[in-house]
């Protein structure tokens, strides 16, 4: 078992204050969160490890033990009897949520993650910070305190796949589950915030499997999966369509409709001699980010010049007029 620098995790100096150890975990654990880097074990490694760090520096009890660790914390690891602090105490480990940003994490919620082989937290930790589960000096397991009763499990997270098009994502979305649990079906209103991404979790909490007892329930993970867009491709929160102009308008310029996901629809100022496969960025009309009020990506509109497929006999006048006066060679008639 490794000596863990919480200091140098959340990068901060050993005498940073709580507002600056705050303000640290706070940035890296947007940057590393989960639902932010779906399916990348590194960052999910690196957000349990920030948790770690924050759930010491961030309460002055925990905080001053591992002060006092120092070098002699493998002395203190083989004479260990008990930290003073169990799981939640203080309230300096953070959770996300949806909709409601960072807030400090409960106490059950704490409690939760210190049981089970899934525990987000090293040896070490539990070794000088959990109260409990470490192995005493002799060798055998801890005993447990007296006149202190085992807690009932908490319930298993439950997860469920939710398909959601771009428009539900730029505007966010009411929708109604029926999760079974045991045989039994129940039905959960969800409100999915604008802005989530293929892969992201939107967490319900206390909506899964019912704990024992007294314990609390599990929570409800709703993993999203975007569906196929027919106008729209989406790359990040920008999205790309492509808009069709006669060829008249490209040529001398004008306006032309852009469609959205809001559905009305954006004027486009076309310049004269546009070309085909042109371009335009329309600022501030793409996807939102999570809790991020106006930040929206944007709309890149390629320009698909559409070429008359019959022509009047007028029309067909003034295009050979054209042509003569662009000094083209007629085709020859081989007819």
């Amino acid at each position: 078992m490794d000596f863990k620098d919480y200091y140098a995790t959340l990068g901060v100096a050993k005498t940073a204050t709580d507002k600056e150890i705050k303000q640290a975990y706070r940035k890296l654990a947007r940057k590393y969160h989960p639902d932010v880097n779906p399916g990348d074990q590194a960052a999910e490694l690196k957000f349990k490890e920030l948790n770690e760090a924050n759930e010491v520096l961030a309460d002055p009890e925990k905080r001053r033990k591992y002060d006092e660790l120092g070098s002699n914390w493998r002395l203190y690891e083989q004479a260990q009897q008990g930290g003073p602090a169990g799981p939640g105490a203080g309230g300096g480990t953070w959770t996300y949520d949806f909709g409601g940003g960072f807030r400090p994490m409960s106490e059950d919620e704490a409690h939760g993650m210190f049981e089970g082989d899934d525990s987000p937290f090293s040896d070490f930790f539990r070794t000088f910070f959990s109260g409990g589960g470490g192995p005493e000096p002799g060798g055998g397991p801890r005993r447990a305190r007296a006149g202190r009763q085992p807690r009932p499990a908490r319930g298993r997270d439950l997860e469920h796949a939710v398909e959601l098009s771009l428009e539900d994502i730029a505007q966010g979305v009411t929708q109604r589950f029926s999760v079974n649990q045991g045989g039994v079906a129940r039905s959960v209103e969800v409100r999915i915030p604008a802005g989530v991404t293929e892969g992201s979790r939107v967490r319900v909490a206390g909506e899964g499997e019912r704990g024992g007892g007294s314990a609390p329930s599990g929570d409800l993970f709703l993993r999203v999966h975007l569906k196929p867009h027919p106008r729209f491709e989406r790359k990040g929160r920008d999205l790309h369509t492509r808009v069709r102009v006669p060829v008249t308008t490209a040529v001398l310029g004008g306006e032309v409709d852009v469609p959205t996901l809001a559905g009305k629809p954006l004027r486009l100022k076309v310049p004269a001699g546009t070309q085909n496969g042109q371009v335009f960025r329309l600022r501030g009309h793409g996807l939102p980010a999570v809790g991020a009020s106006g930040d929206r990506g944007d709309i890149y509109a390629a320009v698909e010049a559409q070429v008359p497929a019959t022509l009047t006999a007028e029309e067909r006048t003034h295009y050979e007029a054209l042509r003569a006066l662009a000094g083209a060679t007629p085709p020859v008639d081989k007819a």
